[in-house]
């Protein structure tokens, strides 16, 4: 399909516009050149890492670096780079495809990748001069050099443009000196390359600078120990501690007070990245957990028998799916967006921050609901194993353990779900997305008589998307009632804020998957979707559950009265099935699928 601008929804237009199932990309989409990089990346994990799990739990961080080099020489460092530096040039998609499997076996290596590849080498080819990528993109994308990201301190986390470190001009105006304290450094231990934030003079945002660092000739940067974590236990992280650093004037990244625009674009990448590297995570402990209750019997059955394993297998496989529904739904988005503004004459720079920035609300909603369920999966999983699962033997421990910090880097989880809803607000207010119109519609909606009619549910997912259009509702309701209510103070309410992104977040991942699998039982056949269509029902119900729970919450906070009711009875019809999907025989139809494939095989 030829792309248009026409075809391709702007960012957040997916809650007021319907996409049709031919419009979205799905991994069965995945080009000759992308099954051919998912191999390979797959066949390097399953060779050099995941055999060795146990060196990274030993905090083995010398071997984390070797296999950071042996994935350069494969020219897994170099996938978004730009031929011109370096690197192979290749597109959104197959950035996420690379970043997805090559994540799963241990969050050591995902976190090293995901800092190298994203915030330590993006912010260059995105915002360096034509000298500085030339001089260090190509170091970087071969592995010679390893990047890091020096934005965190510890007075200055969620609230990133608050940091102390500052950077004063030399009296020969040739360099700046940078003094200043960094924390929670990924990478500090062998990396090059520091991307750091400093302050100049007293200006109201912070500033990027591209930061050379050699342990021979330390040019007054000392490093702190090792971080003792919860789990990445080899993924270096240190405090750094700069000294009047010297750092040339030309090695300033864009202009002066850019530094926060810079660190908030290189997280929406790394939001999105940062989901895609948890779906291979859930594949395999989905696959590790399967195998277990398979072999593991009691009262002479195999557990994976049971009721109980059943639904805890379905959940897992289910949210595995929807994951990647969503992740690669908007990856292609993203990846769409960038050609279109390429061919309007745009930079690739220009055309990448743009194409990624449009789509920052679905990145944030990624982040959010994809590193929930890889922590829910590792959990279910310790849970499958029993007893063992909770010994250090098992892989589940560790997964669990490297799950957690996924909910917290790139932006809390918290913070993203406000911001989600905060930045479709301001598109709204931009007038890059038309809330206010839908919203009307549905307050006339819910003074009018509701339709009485049986509606046609014949062909494939009728209700389902019924469903979907009318959850697209309850959000607008909720949501357009606080606005009205709270207008800019609405950012103050943060439990009401969080509330309302939940409903986005089911609606955006439910859609997701609904799309991608009626898009492949219309092109190979209702019957080889059978249990994919499960999934995407059963994640509809639990969908639907949640919406139902949140909008009250969020209703009860600030309606009272005849309002209240009224947006109650609302929220009831919209979230109101006409025939309730049997939950039971859904989960047990899909678990009895993953169990007879010994893995998670969609």
């Amino acid at each position: 399909m030829e792309t248009t601008d026409k075809e391709i929804l702007r960012g957040g237009q997916f809650l007021v516009k319907e996409t049709q199932c031919e419009d979205v990309f799905t991994p069965e989409d995945f080009s000759e050149e992308q099954q051919m990089m998912k191999e390979s990346v797959k066949e390097f994990i399953d060779r050099e890492v995941w055999p060795h799990k146990p060196r990274f739990e030993k905090k083995d961080y010398a071997f984390t670096e070797e296999i950071m080099t042996k994935a350069a020489e494969l020219g897994f460092l170099g996938i978004s780079v730009p031929e011109a530096y370096g690197g192979l040039g290749m597109g959104f998609v197959s950035t996420m495809l690379t970043c997805d499997y090559i994540s799963g076996a241990t969050g050591s290596l995902a976190t090293a990748f995901g800092a190298h590849t994203g915030i330590g080498t993006m912010p260059i080819t995105l915002y360096g001069t034509e000298e500085q990528k030339q001089k260090y993109v190509p170091k970087l994308a071969s592995g010679e050099w390893f990047g890091s990201y020096c934005l965190t301190e510890p007075g200055a986390g969620s609230d990133a443009n608050s940091g102390k470190t500052k950077a004063v001009l030399s009296e020969d105006g040739k360099h700046y000196l940078i003094s200043g304290q960094k924390m929670w450094i990924s990478n500090a231990g062998f990396c090059r390359l520091m991307i750091v934030f400093a302050r100049i003079e007293d200006d109201k945002n912070i500033t990027g600078f591209i930061v050379e660092y050699d342990p021979e000739n330390p040019n007054g940067i000392t490093l702190g120990d090792e971080e003792h974590k919860l789990g990445i236990h080899s993924s270096s992280t240190r405090q750094v501690f700069f000294s009047e650093t010297k750092v040339p004037v030309e090695n300033m990244l864009s202009e002066r007070g850019n530094g926060f625009k810079i660190a908030m674009n290189a997280l929406n990448v790394g939001r999105i990245k940062l989901a895609a590297a948890c779906l291979d995570a859930q594949r395999r402990v989905i696959t590790e957990a399967v195998k277990y209750a398979n072999e593991r019997k009691q009262f002479k059955t195999p557990i994976a028998q049971f009721g109980a394993i059943k639904g805890k297998i379905a959940q897992m496989a289910t949210a595995a799916y929807v994951g990647e529904s969503a992740c690669y739904r908007a990856a292609k988005n993203i990846e769409d967006r960038i050609s279109i503004r390429e061919a309007q004459g745009n930079s690739h720079q220009e055309a990448e921050l743009k194409g990624v920035e449009e789509y920052a609300i679905e990145c944030s909603i990624l982040k959010v609901k994809i590193s929930e369920d890889i922590q829910d999966c590792t959990d279910e999983g310790i849970q499958i194993f029993g007893g063992m699962g909770f010994s250090a033997d098992t892989p589940m421990e560790a997964a669990w353990r490297d799950a957690r910090i996924s909910r917290i880097y790139e932006g809390t989880n918290e913070i993203n779900r406000m911001l989600a809803v905060g930045m479709l607000i301001k598109k709204a207010m931009k007038g890059h997305v038309d809330l206010l119109g839908p919203a009307m519609k549905v307050a006339d909606e819910l003074m009018g008589i509701p339709s009485f009619d049986t509606p046609d549910y014949s062909e494939l997912f009728s209700e389902e998307k019924e469903m979907i259009a009318k959850l697209k509702k309850a959000f607008l309701m909720v949501a357009g009632s606080a606005v009205q209510k709270f207008g800019p103070q609405l950012e103050e309410h943060q439990q009401l804020l969080m509330a309302a992104a939940d409903i986005l977040i089911e609606i955006y991942m439910a859609e997701s998957a609904i799309l991608r699998t009626e898009k492949n039982a219309k092109r190979f056949g209702e019957e080889s979707q059978e249990i994919q269509i499960a999934m995407a029902k059963l994640n509809l119900f639990n969908a639907v559950e949640k919406i139902n729970t949140k909008g009250k919450e969020g209703i009860a906070s600030f309606a009272e009265g005849d309002e209240q009711r009224m947006m109650l009875m609302g929220l009831k019809r919209f979230t109101k099935y006409a025939n309730l999907p049997n939950v039971v025989g859904l989960r047990n139809k899909i678990a009895e699928k993953v169990t007879a494939e010994n893995s998670y095989c969609f």
